[in-house]
């Protein structure tokens, strides 16, 4: 009992005190009582001092390769303790100064206290370790405020990792300029049953950090009656926006069927239209499947066209005077991963940004100008999600999950 008692003794020595020293009056607490690194490592310095001892390598190589080795773990320990150090005095922003001493007296006072201590076997200090490891997750779960072991290592890497933007949530500048809300029933809220209605779903198009980028986008809507705000997509894919969107109801019965009503359904009763225009292939998302189940009458793919021929399309629909319609539109020129950049993840951020931002504003001119042609016409825009299957360093330009909505005429 003693041989394992006096490495958890040394570990916590190492890491209690520099935790003591920088102590402040108010501090939270929450400290393990051992370090892991530390323990792992003494538990490794006796195994390897005690061979060396009793001179067990059979050659004068092995002999140096366990001296070597256990340099190593006392280079080691040395390190680990001023990590330890290092974490403590960045949280109170404080220079080493002479706390830089602390982990010299430290580290020597624990090699000196199990310098005569037994050894484990190797198997042996694996099962500790994991033993160890397990008794701290547990307790964790039930003492959350007194963890039983401290981890400097792993401490320092998440301190400084490089720390990616924030998000997830929406600033200020976006709540008080616009209206924000976590609802997906934008369409069944602004939809009009006494005249046509085109639903459009924008690929990619997300909310950026950069409110500046935003307001530039909207600029393309100057002069036409607008309401523009921003919600929430629970799930970052095409597929099930374009089913939320036009979803009217969601009941669940007595004996717990589920029944969901959708508008083109509502609207097809009412003598409209109902179209669906993509312009990619049927097969994609397995549309052909899922389209006429939502009650859209007639489906038009495109089967590679691009947003500005599918924009002509639904002009051709609406110059049908004496049919009421109602359209839904899922734009494709801005999908990823993009045709001229087929490396999802290997290509240059500034790049895609560039060709991603062009065809957006070339989609969302179209839009415009199908609004500005059919001003008797409710046009509903949204994005789908924000811009995904991209480089990190891209997509981390936009917003998780929040995506914009533009209301025209």
């Amino acid at each position: 009992m003693m041989r394992l008692l006096y490495p958890l003794i040394a570990s916590a020595l190492i890491t209690i005190t520099p935790f003591l020293a920088t102590f402040e009056k108010g501090q939270d607490i929450v400290r393990g009582l051992f370090g892991y690194e530390e323990f792992a490592i003494l538990l490794f310095f006796v195994l390897v001092k005690n061979k060396l001892a009793k001179k067990m390598p059979a050659s004068a190589g092995m002999t140096r390769w366990y001296a070597a080795l256990l340099v190593v773990l006392v280079v080691a320990l040395f390190y680990v303790a001023w990590i330890d150090l290092q974490n403590q005095l960045a949280i109170k922003n404080w220079s080493t100064g002479w706390y830089g001493i602390l982990p010299f007296a430290t580290c020597g006072l624990a090699l000196t206290i199990v310098w005569k201590a037994k050894p484990f076997s190797f198997n042996g200090i694996l099962f500790i370790l994991f033993v160890s490891l397990m008794a701290h997750l547990f307790s964790l779960n039930h003492y959350a405020a007194q963890p039983l072991v401290q981890f400097p290592v792993v401490d320092y890497l998440e301190r400084t990792a490089p720390k990616p933007p924030q998000r997830k949530y929406l600033t200020d500048d976006w709540t008080k300029k616009y209206t924000v809300t976590d609802s997906v029933t934008i369409t069944r809220d602004y939809v009009d049953t006494s005249r046509n209605n085109v639903i459009i779903l924008v690929e990619s198009w997300g909310v950026p950090l950069d409110t500046a980028r935003f307001s530039s986008e909207l600029k393309i809507f100057e002069g036409i009656p607008q309401t523009v705000g921003i919600h929430n997509r629970m799930y970052s894919r095409t597929r099930t926006a374009e089913r939320e969107d036009l979803m009217l109801k969601f009941v669940t019965d007595s004996t717990k069927r589920r029944d969901t009503t959708f508008l083109p359904k509502v609207f097809a009763d009412l003598g409209y239209k109902t179209t669906f225009l993509f312009g990619g292939d049927s097969l994609e998302h397995r549309r052909y499947k899922y389209i006429g189940n939502i009650g859209l009458g007639e489906a038009i793919y495109g089967h590679g066209q691009n947003d500005a021929s599918m924009a002509q399309k639904i002009d051709s629909l609406l110059a049908d005077t004496m049919q009421k319609h109602f359209i839904a539109w899922t734009t494709t020129d801005t999908k990823f991963p993009m045709r001229d950049f087929p490396d999802i993840y290997g290509s240059n951020a500034d790049a895609i940004d560039s060709a991603y931002s062009w065809r957006l504003d070339g989609t969302l001119q179209l839009v415009a100008d199908l609004a500005k042609k059919h001003p008797d016409v409710r046009f509903v825009v949204q994005g789908d999600h924000n811009p995904i299957l991209s480089p990190v360093q891209f997509h981390e330009r936009f917003y998780k999950r929040w995506v914009p909505y533009v209301i025209l005429n």
